[in-house]
This record gives structure tokens, C-alpha cells and sequence, in this order.
């Protein structure tokens, strides 16, 4: 027996049993995410330009995205190399997985290790994100690798072929912005400036809205309710985050160009 099915077995009674925990942990990621969103009304995530001392020992930004990365990225490794994961083998299930790992692991491994400055991240923001990570990590991939059953043909279906050129979109929009992100400042520069080129001539938060692309060409594609969790979460939060990015580059820069919409370009 496998070293994940055997930590499985001492949790659940059933696959049926585990199956229906995964459902219940989609619901309660929608629901996470409307209380999220009611919070974020009227604080900001604290993160960077918004970091304050009253969440807690500041961890050093590389450190914090590293680890509170990592989750996302071993814990579905332990879950297709150390457990059954019967699914495996069938094409809509690998394709949907490689999309999975593409975002994880460039998020975990390399973009890190490219941040320049940056402030430190505030302990509950880390630990928060790090759970989120094991949480979301598990949900996915556990549901893609055991338990997803796709109909025949599922890759040339029109959900799937639209859904994969979607992430795909974002995937690159979030590459290109955070790029453009990181080469705002020279070495040693501390201070912020106007992102410019790209997606960011349209919207202040690119990058954001590149992720919110992706995950919901990820949740056209597999077509389930756990990944409709993810990308309603991640569209709260990062919507949310791109409003007040919007808001604040509005009050710090006079010349701040008034055509740029928050995140929805020409609408939002």
C-alpha cells in the first residue's frame, strides 16, 4: 500500500466518504470566500504596500512565498506518487494536472527567487496563505487524480478546448505583468512607480487579473465544483486586491492615467 492511501484510510472509511468530504471542503471554500470578501470591505490583505505590525512578526518576503508556496506544490506530489491515484492515466486528467503544476510550480520554485525588495510579510498573512496552500493543494489534485471521470472525448469538447486557452491566457498575462512588476525598480530602489506596458496599460491589477483568467479557464475545463471553488476564491480575493491597488495609485500619483480601469478593462 501506498504511503498516502494508508494516511487516507486511517481518515476516511470510503472513497465515497472521502468523495463527499471533498465536496463539502468546495462548499466551504465558496463560503470562505464570501466572508473573505465581506472582510475585505473594510480591511486590506495585509501584504506589502498594506503591511502592519498588528498581524504579527514580520517573515522575510522570499521566505514567505517560498514556503507558504510549497504546500500547493508537494502535497499533490505525495497525492500521484504516493497514493493509488487511479485517475492518472486518462488525458483530461493529465492535461488539467500539467495545468495545475505549470501555475504551482513556477509559483513555489522560481517566482520567489525572482522577487527584487519587497517588504516582509506579516505572520498571519503567511500562515493563512500556507494553509490555503495544503487546503487547496489537496482538494484539487486529490478530486483530478482519483476520483474526476470525464466523458468520452472531454478534450475536444468545446468547454475544454475553451476553458484550456483561457488558462493558458491568463497563465501568461500573470508572467508577463508580474515581469513588468519586477522590473519597475533598479537594484536598491525602495520606492513605488507606475506599471506600464501590457495588460497594465488597460488595468491596474494585470497580474491579478492574469490569475483570476486562469483559474477560471481551469474551472471551464475540469468542470466540477471544486475547481469552481478555487476560481470563485481567487476571484474575490484578487478582485479585491486590484481595487484597492486602483485606488491607491489613483491617491499616490497625480499622473496616474485615468483611462486605466481597477480590473475589467474599459468596464471596471
Amino acid at each position: 500500500m501506498e504511503f498516502m492511501d494508508s494516511i487516507v484510510e486511517m481518515l476516511f472509511t470510503s472513497s465515497e466518504e472521502e468523495l463527499y468530504i471533498l465536496d463539502c471542503l468546495s462548499y466551504l471554500m465558496m463560503l470562505l470566500a464570501l466572508l473573505t470578501g465581506l472582510t475585505l470591505l473594510f480591511e486590506n490583505v495585509p501584504y506589502g504596500r498594506y503591511t502592519s505590525s498588528k498581524y504579527g512578526f514580520p517573515v522575510n518576503v522570499k521566505v514567505a512565498w517560498f514556503v507558504q508556496e510549497l504546500p500547493a506544490l508537494l502535497v499533490p506530489v505525495g497525492l500521484i506518487f504516493w497514493a493509488s491515484a487511479l485517475k492518472i492515466s486518462h488525458l483530461p486528467n493529465q492535461l488539467l494536472l500539467c495545468m495545475y503544476f505549470c501555475h504551482y510550480v513556477q509559483r513555489s520554485l522560481v517566482y520567489p527567487f525572482l522577487i527584487r525588495g519587497g517588504k516582509p510579510t506579516p505572520f498571519a498573512s503567511f500562515a493563512l496563505a500556507f494553509v490555503f496552500c495544503i487546503y487547496n493543494g489537496y482538494l484539487q489534485v486529490r478530486y483530478l487524480s482519483q476520483y474526476a471521470d470525464f466523458p468520452q472525448g472531454w478534450v475536444s469538447h468545446p468547454c475544454f478546448i475553451t476553458g484550456s486557452c483561457l488558462w493558458l491566457l491568463g497563465w501568461i498575462i500573470n508572467l508577463h505583468s508580474d515581469q513588468i512588476l519586477r522590473n519597475l525598480r533598479s537594484p536598491g530602489e525602495t520606492d513605488y512607480k507606475i506599471p506600464r506596458g501590457g495588460v497594465f496599460e488597460y488595468v491596474s491589477g494585470a497580474n491579478f487579473l492574469g490569475e483570476i483568467v486562469e483559474w477560471a479557464g481551469f474551472a471551464l475545463a475540469a468542470h466540477s465544483v471544486h475547481s469552481f471553488a478555487f476560481a470563485f476564491f481567487t476571484f474575490i480575493v484578487l478582485s479585491s486586491r486590484a481595487i484597492s491597488h486602483h485606488k491607491w495609485y489613483l491617491k499616490k500619483f497625480e499622473d496616474y492615467p485615468k483611462s486605466r480601469k481597477a480590473l475589467i478593462p474599459f468596464v471596471l
